[in-house]
């Protein structure tokens, strides 16, 4: 078994989902979404699963939409980080 290919956090789908949602994936640059992805992934506990069905089946409806719900703040939250953070001169 290779862990990297078998198993993976559901939140990952959750928020380039959102990502996608909101049209950030046109708008702005790979880097951009590189650190926003780890920005939001970071606020939210992982929730590891080996297969999507697994997540359609067995969650309930209220804490699917609870998950929805902390990706939908966490992109938020690293949108408002990255968006107001000084430029620096590299």
């Amino acid at each position: 078994m290779k862990l990297d290919d078998d198993i993976h956090n559901y939140y990952e789908h959750l928020v380039l989902e959102q990502i996608e949602r909101l049209g950030l994936n046109k708008s702005q640059t790979e880097d951009y979404l590189a650190d926003l992805c780890c920005l939001a992934l970071n606020q939210i506990p992982p929730r590891y699963i080996r297969y999507e069905v697994d997540m359609s089946f067995y969650l309930p409806q209220s804490e699917k939409k609870q998950m929805e719900m902390n990706a939908i703040n966490a992109v938020k939250h690293g949108m408002s980080y990255l968006d107001n953070k000084p430029k620096t001169d590299a």
